[in-house]
């Protein structure tokens, strides 16, 4: 589950994280009153579950509360990848001598958290990660232990030369560590934390996402989720009990098991084309989940062919067959459609989509190739 800025910044700062004074508004009354309560100067920041907001024009600065208020009036309503801004966060901004990166994951080869820490934050970590993989230093923690002191000298070294600044970031490290595990956190993420010209530490930007499976013991950051801020495909998939994540390619996907959906996209790279999105099934079908699926991914403008690429274990090759055909009948596909079902009741579903324009495919490879080339790509 992903949770806004706003609710992360409060999360940090309970803490014990050093976080500027901010507030979430929802119209210009509210803004002019957080003005009153923040010191400027300010930045100001949509509310919306998705990347790019700071390129969309969805991050401001403002030196003045009239300014602030009218920045906030301009991004309230505005639209970035299909979402609508309704909610806005004004925060006092700091002056930066430094950026850096902090963040903390759940490394899934060492069934460990893993903290990362680079001296050059502010972009992109994968960028990072790409052009400079020196500068990150990843540091494993065992659960049954904790972040030791070592492990955090070690990164603020790494971090910087300054001792009274390499004592505020080692109490940051050690209080984003203690929030990831508080509240069952699959990605809690500094980037920037900056240091002042006067050498104060701050963590001017948060992010968190939390392992839904923790939230049926965490009730108060159950209800953080904002659904209207999220992608709506995401939305209907998560209520049909699909997997589902949009990507930017041109090939809609859909699959049953993560892994197998997983080399299908890669297969679909290999042969120099693009996924638009991932979207498991899952291991038990119906036609009703089928037909969500293809509502999901027809809402696509993006979207040239799809591929539906079914190896049939627990999954029925004639449920899916026939979730098909009702999607055809309810929904009108007008993209080309390739089909590679195998494994339990194939042959039944071979019949139930026989005299169809579906285009079928025998194997992976060859539903991958087919897809490609009817989109076009």
């Amino acid at each position: 589950m992903k949770i806004h800025e706003a609710h992360a910044r409060k999360i940090f700062s309970d803490f014990g994280l050093p976080v500027p004074p901010s507030r979430m508004i929802t119209s210009s009354a509210e803004a002019r009153a957080a003005t009153e309560e923040i010191p400027g100067p300010f930045v100001v920041k949509a509310q919306v579950l998705v990347g790019g907001r700071g390129k969309a024009g969805g991050v401001k600065l403002a030196g003045t509360p009239d300014e602030a208020v009218e920045k906030a009036e301009t991004i309230l309503g505005m639209e970035i990848k299909g979402i609508t801004v309704d909610k806005v966060l004004i925060a006092h901004a700091v002056d930066i001598a430094h950026e850096l990166y902090a963040g903390i994951i759940v490394d899934r080869r060492s069934r460990r958290p893993l903290m990362m820490v680079s001296p050059s934050g502010g972009i992109d970590i994968e960028e990072v990660a790409r052009t400079t993989p020196e500068k990150i230093l990843k540091i494993r923690i065992d659960p049954m232990w904790g972040l030791l002191p070592f492990q955090i000298r070690q990164m603020t070294s790494f971090l910087t030369d300054d001792r009274e600044a390499a004592k505020q970031i080692g109490r940051a490290l050690a209080a984003l560590y203690q929030a990831f595990m508080g509240v069952d956190a699959s990605l809690a993420e500094i980037n920037p934390l900056v240091i002042s010209p006067d050498r104060k530490v701050w963590a001017i930007d948060a992010k968190i996402n939390i392992d839904d499976n923790g939230l049926i013991r965490r009730k108060s950051i159950a209800e953080l989720r904002d659904e209207s801020a999220e992608d709506p495909g995401e939305v209907e998939a998560r209520s049909n009990g699909l997997s589902f994540v949009k990507l930017d390619g041109s090939i809609g996907c859909i699959v049953n098991g993560a892994g197998l959906a997983m080399a299908t996209m890669d297969m679909i790279k290999h042969y120099g084309a693009e996924p638009a999105n991932f979207l498991d099934i899952g291991g038990s079908s119906s036609p009703e989940k089928v037909l969500a699926a293809m509502r999901i991914i027809l809402r696509d403008p993006n979207v040239k062919s799809i591929l539906i690429n079914i190896f049939g274990g627990i999954t029925r090759c004639d449920d899916v067959a026939s979730g098909i055909i009702e999607a055809k009948n309810e929904l009108g596909i007008d993209v080309p459609l390739v089909v590679r079902l195998t494994g339990t009741n194939e042959e039944a579903a071979k019949k139930i989509l026989a005299g169809t324009d579906l285009i079928p495919a025998e194997t992976m490879d060859g539903g991958v190739k087919k897809a490609i080339e009817m989109a076009g790509s």
